[in-house]
């Protein structure tokens, strides 16, 4: 297909046609690499991977519920190597355009679904997001995105990261349409009352770079005239680099138990920073991934106990908006470790959380997020959708 936003592998091609009605019918889509479609192999964002697995049995059933629904996939696209960065740039196969700041990353590691929707070649886009691939590249390419709760939609069929913070998440251009695949995914429609309280986390917003601070802060008021009640709270009392502390001692572990066999055996080429995450997380003992269980175990029920009723929090999604392309490495670190301290909340305690992109810097895309209870994730896309629909942006 014609893909000049270079978001579309070329290494495997893909189109299944979806079923003749339903409630996507007549709508396109495209799916990240690490899916499963019958007959072709999920290469991961790596030739090694490619080379060394088979072609899938069966399409992923998250996959294959949207075909069902009636619409059709029309391509795989690109992905960040075995889905463990968040930039969007690929040695192996390229950096796909950001449409909505050209000169600058779209975002990883589901960087080619978010370039795909945001350049208008497909309708929506399915990706996985587990400490923030669905959420940081809609915050810098101005998309709406959902991470629903873990464990609501199957990730089967889906090459893993880090199985406890995995999900299934997804791209639109507007949020009515976000909310349709999501009734599709979630087989469910939201329900009749919404949210009364939002609760706004300061030190989350802290967090911000300052040429950010003032656009979100016009989304966040409003955002506030939306709900009845509106409180500004603090999320953690200590800091959220605790937070991404425990966060990446987990995921580490996890990553190295799914993929250390294989590395080890594979000897696959690497991008050098992808190569070191993997050697660090060969480093994290058993010891240490228990001490950290216990730490989220306390963190979940905290952050359950706060949104408990009608609440929805609401935080930034990204510290900043898109670094440029080719930022240096020590530059290039630092943005992910502020970026992963707002993202990991949701990772840490399996909740659901859209991004709404409502602000801009420079012409830049930020995106603000909204985030509900485990099991509220429909409530969550109304409300969205609602919101849009107040601002004309649906």
């Amino acid at each position: 297909m014609h893909d000049p936003a270079g978001a579309f592998c070329q290494h495997v091609e893909v189109q299944l046609p979806g079923a003749a009605t339903g409630p996507l019918a007549g709508l396109s889509f495209a799916v990240k690499d690490l899916f499963g479609t019958v007959g072709s192999v999920a290469c991961a964002g790596n030739p090694d991977w490619l080379r060394t697995h088979a072609p899938a049995e069966k399409t992923a059933p998250a996959v294959q519920t949207l075909l069902d629904a009636g619409a059709t996939l029309v391509g795989k696209t690109l992905t960040d190597e075995l889905a463990f960065s968040m930039s969007g740039e690929n040695i192996h196969y390229g950096t796909p355009l950001n449409p909505a700041a050209p000169e600058r990353i779209p975002g990883g590691s589901s960087s080619g679904s978010a370039s795909a929707t945001a350049s208008k070649l497909v309708d929506f886009a399915l990706g996985t997001d587990t400490s923030g691939s669905i959420r940081v590249p809609a915050s810098y390419c101005g998309l709406f995105s959902m991470r629903p709760t873990h464990g609501r939609i199957s990730c089967r069929g889906v090459v893993p990261l880090a199985p406890s913070f995995d999900t299934v998440g997804w791209f639109a251009r507007d949020a009515t349409l976000l909310q349709r695949v999501g009734e599709v995914l979630l087989a469910d429609h939201p329900p009749s009352t919404l949210f009364a309280r939002l609760l706004i986390a300061d030190d989350a917003f802290a967090l911000v770079d300052e040429s950010g601070r003032a656009p979100l802060r016009g989304a966040v008021t409003r955002l506030a005239a939306m709900t009845r009640t509106v409180e500004h709270i603090r999320l953690c009392q200590t800091s959220l680099e605790t937070w991404y502390a425990t966060e990446l001692v987990l995921k580490e572990y996890e990553v190295w138990q799914t993929h250390g066999p294989w590395i080890r055996s594979a000897r696959p080429k690497l991008a050098p920073d992808i190569e070191k995450r993997f050697s660090r997380a060969a480093m994290v003992t058993a010891d240490k991934n228990e001490e950290a269980q216990r730490q989220r175990t306390a963190l979940r029920a905290a952050v359950l106990d706060l949104l408990r009723g009608d609440v929805v929090l609401c935080l930034p999604t990204t510290p900043g908006v898109a670094p440029l392309r080719n930022t240096p490495g020590e530059a290039t670190e630092k943005t992910r470790r502020a970026t992963l301290t707002l993202t990991c909340l949701a990772g840490l305690a399996g909740l659901p959380q859209v991004t709404l992109p409502f602000a801009q810097v420079a012409g830049c895309p930020l995106g603000i997020s909204l985030v509900a209870a485990p099991g509220r994730d429909t409530a969550l896309l109304s409300y969205a959708r609602q919101v849009a629909e107040s601002r004309g942006t649906r």
